[in-house]
């Protein structure tokens, strides 16, 4: 029989209120030897919870049975709602920990057995994780509808589509020799998996947007020594975690800062300044910084406002270029897009709308389906393989239908259901001992 586990499942201690979760087979037998009386399922009752080795109180409050499988976990789960005392939370783990068959729970055990027991696909499983680390407006809605079973559904939906084809294919291979049974379905087959595979498709085309909103977008500093790169780091984070010096060349390494702009997770990243040097280290700081100019979603290119051109380096992503100092000048030189003043503060609003402006254009609209590199892999090697069967000659109906076997681990796999032991142990790993 499987170890009946607990863990407090809210917030730290002290606090208003303790949520203690139980879950397995003697969910129900400690209600009843710690607070007296049966319980009705999913009906909270106010109760004396006491020790029963002992029949000292314990804490007042509330008592909530699930009976299996109407519960988080698929199992019988208790809940104990007390004050959120730490001396009264460590006298009711001393006395769980009392009762045989009852433990601790292990980080993300709750959830691994809700997993187990076929409540929750394994991408409702990492967009729960996802919802718990969500620090912005963009990341919670994200993570929201892939805990919703955004995804799963999805899934789902192509499983449906892959088996209506693979059923055709079947068919006509295993009942060629009777009269009724289908046959020539290639022509039928390829039509309905290239609807499947043009969705798939259009899931990868958008992976990266679900990444980069659990990530951040990423924005990247760069100039020629003292541009006042670190200046206007330590305005956009509005703190001091660049040291901002007179002096060239004080920046040696990249220095990353996540902020929330206008509800979206950016990184912004303070680098060496560029230029020829015969100095070692500060060469490694400026070879860190190409590697980041190539990261970057966006570069913001900072030049002294009295400079007479401006040539950024060559590099892949956007670059907006910004004049420095205005404070020094009456006029925007004309190979600038903005002008910023971080002594008097011209031109900073401004710049944090466009900057705003950038990341919503690059992250908003409905939440994707993949927000992570595991699931994108699997849909990727679904799409390949599914490429793969439509490639085949119309009589090698065999190899069609081992090609499709193989979409249909890939679907698998996306799920949870196969062939995943080795990845479960990290994704589950991240969740707290309540979870």
């Amino acid at each position: 029989m499987q170890d009946t586990i607990f863990a407090l499942a809210s917030g730290s201690l002290g606090c208003g209120v303790a949520v203690i979760r139980i879950s397995g087979p003697k969910a129900k037998t400690i209600a009843e030897r710690f607070s007296g009386g049966n319980f009705a399922p999913r009906q909270a009752a106010y109760k004396s919870i006491r020790d029963p080795r002992n029949n000292e109180l314990i804490d007042t409050g509330l008592v909530l049975f699930f009976q299996a499988p109407a519960s988080f976990t698929g199992e019988d789960c208790l809940e104990f709602q007390i004050h959120g005392s730490r001396a009264g939370v460590a006298r009711l783990f001393t006395a769980l920990q009392a009762e045989v068959g009852c433990r601790m729970a292990e980080p993300g055990e709750f959830i691994r057995r809700a997993f187990d027991n076929n409540k929750l696909a394994l991408t409702s499983v990492e967009g729960i994780a996802d919802l718990i680390d969500a620090r912005t407006e963009a990341q919670h809605k994200q993570a929201l509808s892939q805990a919703g079973g955004h995804l799963a559904d999805q899934a789902a939906e192509w499983r449906d589509q892959l088996l209506d084809a693979y059923s055709l294919l079947e068919a006509e291979i295993d009942f060629a020799d009777e009269g009724d049974a289908p046959s020539a379905v290639m022509p039928q087959v390829r039509r309905m998996l290239s609807e499947l595979g043009v969705s798939l498709q259009q899931a990868v085309l958008d992976a990266e947007r679900g990444e980069r909103v659990r990530s951040g977008f990423r924005i990247a500093l760069a100039g020629h020594p003292n541009a006042g790169k670190s200046s206007l780091m330590n305005t956009l984070v509005r703190r001091d975690v660049a040291i901002v010096s007179e002096h060239a060349g004080t920046t040696r390494d990249v220095i990353e800062v996540e902020f929330d702009l206008g509800g979206f997770a950016v990184i912004v990243a303070d680098t060496a300044g560029l230029r020829n040097t015969s100095d070692p280290v500060e060469a490694i700081g400026v070879e860190r910084t190409r590697r980041e100019l190539h990261k970057a979603d966006l570069v913001l290119w900072l030049e002294d406002v009295a400079s007479s051109s401006c040539a950024p380096e060559v590099i892949d992503a956007e670059v907006i270029k910004l004049a420095t100092k205005m404070d020094l000048a009456t006029d925007l030189p004309p190979w600038a897009d903005i002008g910023i003043s971080i002594k008097s503060g011209s031109g900073i609003d401004p710049l944090l709308s466009l900057l705003a402006q950038k990341a919503e254009k690059t992250l908003s609209g409905e939440p994707p389906l993949i927000t992570n590199l595991r699931q994108k892999a699997c849909i990727e090697s679904a799409a390949r393989h599914l490429q793969k069967a439509m490639s085949h000659q119309d009589q090698a109906l065999e190899l069609v239908a081992d090609d499709l076997r193989r979409v249909a681990r890939d679907l698998e796999a996306l799920m949870g259901r196969i062939g995943v032991e080795d990845i479960l142990g990290t994704i589950f790993s991240r969740f707290c001992m309540g979870k």
